[in-house]
């Protein structure tokens, strides 16, 4: 069954910084053809099918439904649609495919092996893929994924997935701002946590609002006054943004703030784990909270942490971001900034979807809203709400 195209959420401006968005929202853009000429976007909001479906019409195509093609035919009439060229061009060329380019974790494992086995469940990006594959299904697109590794270049693999592909959604810096730039020069680029730029649309969660939120909580309700960040990737974007949100929050309300080269977790387990055990090898002493750049991070500071008889919250308190499924079936349950991972994914998706149909049109970035989760291991009191129900 055709799916029915939802109205136009966008900024002012594109690249204005950022709309907020509601949690689950979903985008589309399209041309108005009271104010100028209408597209094949147009076309398919009119007669309420997908993009795809105008196309198999306008191309003869895989046999549509007879009600389809009647209702494409009549959005044409109606609307006065010519499709030139470069229209003619865009139903030839539309492969109902999307490619996702996620980034493998190198990890580094734990004393005892512990971790071994963390990049094969990967829950993060995940569940940020499950969002782009059931808007996808919606659509009637398919995707593409592939993987890149740290350190190694994978650029001529993700520009051969490009040709494959109607467009591209990129995951945390996956390449290089340069890259990505020519990349969407060639098609539709939406990047996940990554750079604004001109010419692709990055989607992302508000980072900042977050960590000072969680930053004034740890301080001000719980009066810690020596309080570190374990980070992620020294290039990710959001890892940036939390690190220095954090920080900046931390000094504001009169706490220490702990930092240094020994803080770096590089968004694992096995690194947040690493991180502790070299710290309590060296004799340093350690802060009385650590908010950790995700959940699977604190996964494994709390895991280090109890493994040399260190109490989670009594001893060190300990934060994540992201509320990841386990976060809230780890002992103590852990207190973590959440942001809507699958949403982001069905967003990106749909935005892409979106500059597919209409590649003219400028579009805003999106960040969408953040909110802290308060559980027991930054020292809040048990939450009595069953484990297997997610609050909104």
């Amino acid at each position: 069954m055709d799916e029915i195209v939802p109205e136009a959420v966008r900024g002012d401006t594109p690249h204005d910084g950022g709309v907020p968005v509601a949690p689950g929202a979903v985008l589309g853009y399209g041309g108005d053809p009271e104010h100028g000429q209408p597209t094949i976007y147009d076309v398919a909001r009119a007669a309420g099918v997908s993009i795809a479906s105008v196309s198999r019409v306008l191309n003869g195509r895989r046999n549509p439904l007879p009600d389809t093609r009647e209702r494409v035919e009549r959005a044409v009439a109606d609307l006065g649609f010519i499709p030139d060229g470069a229209a003619r061009a865009l139903s030839v060329r539309i492969k109902e495919v999307v490619g996702v380019v996620i980034r493998r974790p190198e990890v580094t494992l734990s004393a005892d092996g512990i971790f071994e086995d963390e990049e094969t469940s990967l829950q993060f990006p995940d569940l940020i893929n499950r969002g782009i594959e059931v808007a996808a299904q919606r659509r009637d697109y398919n995707l593409l994924v592939s993987s890149v590794g740290l350190g190694h270049d994978d650029t001529r693999r993700i520009f051969g997935l490009a040709r494959k592909s109607d467009g591209l959604i990129l995951h945390d810096r996956v390449l290089d701002e340069d890259q990505v730039g020519r990349l969407g020069r060639q098609v539709p680029v939406v990047t996940l946590a990554g750079v604004p730029m001109p010419g692709t649309v990055n989607v992302s969660s508000d980072n900042r609002a977050g960590m000072a939120e969680l930053a004034s909580h740890l301080v001000r309700d719980h009066g810690y006054r020596t309080l570190a960040y374990l980070g992620g990737h020294p290039d990710s974007p959001d890892n940036l943004a939390r690190h220095a949100a954090f920080a900046g929050q931390v000094s504001a309300d009169g706490a220490r703030f702990v930092t240094g080269p020994a803080w770096q977790g590089n968004y694992t387990a096995a690194g947040g784990a690493r991180v502790i055990e070299n710290l309590l090898a060296s004799g340093d002493s350690l802060p009385q909270a650590i908010a950790c750049a995700n959940d699977q991070t604190a996964l494994g500071v709390v895991y280090a942490l109890v493994r040399h008889g260190i109490n989670v919250p009594g001893g060190v308190a300990v934060t994540g971001f992201d509320d990841i499924p386990v976060a809230r079936h780890l002992h103590p349950q852990l207190t973590t900034v959440r942001q809507p991972i699958t949403d982001l994914g069905a967003i990106a998706f749909e935005t892409l979807y979106s500059m597919i149909a209409d590649v003219a049109r400028a579009r805003a970035d999106v960040i969408l809203p953040t909110r802290l989760v308060r559980r027991e291991s930054c020292g809040c009191p048990p939450n009595p709400t069953p484990l297997s129900v997610r609050q909104p």
